[in-house]
């Protein structure tokens, strides 16, 4: 255990550091719509719910991301429930393809949903059709669609963790009163998980509100993500688009922190060991087979935009027209994105920046995760808190309040007189310092879920004998407990990496100039091409898919079932 004095020095340092790289571009959010010519007003608050285009892209947001909510509750409740209550063949080659949606973000899998729905698509070929263009008759549900395929399998994670900590006793003790299957389900097993349902759920909402990349990439421009990213040049200059991000950073946090109090003290109270183990039922046969179909249906529609994906990659140009499958295979697309200008840069940027961005991870989320297991300082409870908050503030949110941050650092006369960290500090000359900040918080919480876990699963007696032979705190810490919990170091390490790499708000809000274009960014211009511009993009995202499968697949060889930890609210 932490001497009290190395962990108050701790504490004090690592909250320090949070409230700079976290807090602090945050509050430039909040400020820059409330604090005006040097008074605080609400103006431009009323002004946002007053304003036809903002109210309009408030409440589209608020339909896209409730919708992808119910849509993605539909697919993972579900299941989860199947997986929990039967064992049959197949159920764990399954339940592992069920996160494979995780590998590619959603304004990638835009590229494969476009060339399967456009007017001259695959779906419109295979059923005879005309030029049907499904997207163009109600876009929002492409959105919809495509993000709540993306996202249900942090609902299904939540949810199956809150099924396996229910009390079976409850359920045997309602059939013994007569309550049928469906009864109990909706009266006592529904409830009882609502705490994981609740906690998945406002994750995949929150997600929804403020995804960018997906919207942009379907031309969806109502909605309050693409309006803020359309006023960044208006930023220092209006108030307005402060106020509009205040009010999403306001809705997530309320989001989150409600769903903690309502339902945090329940699903720590199911947290205890079962008085009865739970049996699952055996099924053969047909019965197995019934029970297989939701998962085998679920993961080919979730399946669908990366199939797109990876077909556009091998496809000629021009020859997926008016087909079911491209007319013409071709590797060319490959050889052109990788030997593109454009996306040689962008993937040595985001290596860089996701390198940078995993060491600045390493070196804090290891440090709070000792302080919250290894001392018994009252406070401990609140650095985990503010170490998890980043999961409510979305990465749009968080892009904005660093680009004002540089905004306000540029214009201080001691910096502008100071040209090399003038330099620094601005995002429109070089935005690596604050692209590898925004990835760090962005990601912390994987790396200090995965640092707890493996510090909760170590017993202290091996480092409470370093510290009576006299090893100081950093060397029983480098000596003792980082072998120790060195596999769930890696696993945190891969995601952390693997998702900074893969990032999409921070970098296309942040990478202004070319030259520092991150991978994500790098795809979204090679998209706006024309001519071979998707099918450049579509190699590059499939690049970025494998990439990211090979991380998971690691992380969950090395965690195994305790990979959803990291996953959830």
């Amino acid at each position: 255990m932490l001497s009290n004095r190395t962990a108050w020095f701790l504490f004090a340092v690592l909250a320090g550091l949070l409230a700079l790289l976290f807090v602090g571009p945050v509050c430039q959010v909040v400020a820059g719509g409330f604090y005006v010519n040097g008074h605080w007003t609400f103006r431009y608050l009323l002004d946002v719910f007053r304003n036809p285009i903002y109210a309009e892209g408030l409440r589209n947001s608020c339909v896209i991301a409730a919708g992808s909510t119910l849509l993605a509750a539909l697919l993972a409740v579900p299941l989860a429930w199947l997986a929990h209550r039967c064992r049959f063949a197949g159920r764990g080659i399954f339940g592992a393809l069920i996160l494979v949606p995780m590998i590619l973000p959603p304004f990638v899998g835009a590229i494969g949903l476009l060339q399967i729905l456009g007017p001259y698509g695959a779906l419109n070929a295979l059923c005879g059709l005309g030029p049907v263009d499904w997207l163009g008759r109600w876009r929002v549900g492409g959105v919809i669609a495509l993000q709540a395929l993306a996202l249900y399998p942090i609902l299904y994670l939540n949810v199956a963790a809150a099924l396996a900590n229910i009390d079976p006793a409850m359920e045997e003790a309602a059939a013994n009163l007569g309550c049928g299957p469906w009864r109990a389900f909706w009266r006592i097993t529904l409830p009882l998980a609502m705490p994981g349902l609740f906690a998945g759920g406002t994750l995949v909402f929150i997600a929804s509100f403020t995804e960018l990349g997906t919207p942009l990439m379907l031309n969806y421009t109502r909605c309050a993500a693409v309006q803020i990213f359309d006023e960044l040049k208006e930023i220092g200059a209006s108030p307005f688009p402060y106020a509009l991000v205040s009010v999403v950073l306001v809705t997530s946090v309320l989001l989150y922190s409600g769903g903690r109090l309502l339902f945090g003290r329940r699903a720590h109270a199911m947290q205890g060991r079962a008085a009865v183990a739970h049996t699952a039922r055996e099924l053969r046969g047909w019965r197995a087979a019934l029970a297989l179909l939701p998962f085998a249906a679920v993961t080919a529609l979730a399946l669908l935009p990366h199939a797109g994906v990876v077909l556009t990659s091998f496809s000629q140009p021009g020859s997926w027209y008016r087909t079911a499958l491209p007319a013409i295979f071709t590797g060319a697309n490959y050889d052109g994105a990788l030997g593109h200008a454009m996306t040689l840069n962008g993937i040595r940027n985001s290596l860089v920046f996701s390198a940078l961005a995993v060491a600045l991870n390493v070196v804090l989320g290891v440090a709070i995760a000792w302080v919250v297991a290894r001392s018994r300082l009252p406070v401990r409870g609140a650095l985990d808190t503010l170490a998890m908050m980043p999961l409510a503030v979305p990465g749009l949110v968080m892009a904005f309040g660093f680009l004002a941050l540089s905004h306000t650092l540029t214009a201080l006369p001691t910096v502008r007189a100071l040209p090399a960290l003038a330099a620094a500090l601005d995002v429109q000359t070089n935005p690596t310092l604050f692209l590898v900040i925004a990835y760090a918080v962005r990601r912390l919480p994987f790396l200090v879920r995965a640092a707890v876990a493996g510090l909760r699963q170590t017993s202290v007696t091996l480092e409470e004998a370093a510290d009576n032979l006299g090893a100081p705190p950093l060397t029983v810490l480098r000596r003792v407990t980082a072998p120790l919990i060195a596999a769930n170091l890696i696993a945190g390490v891969l995601l952390v990496f693997a998702f900074s790499m893969l990032e999409v708000s921070d970098s296309l809000i942040l990478a202004q100039k070319m030259e520092y274009y991150p991978i994500t960014k790098t795809i979204f211009e090679l998209f706006q091409l024309i001519g071979v511009g998707r099918y450049l993009a579509a190699a590059l995202g499939a690049w970025a898919m494998a990439f990211l499968a090979v991380a998971i697949l690691g992380s969950s060889l090395l965690l195994g079932k305790k990979l959803g930890a990291l996953f959830r609210g």
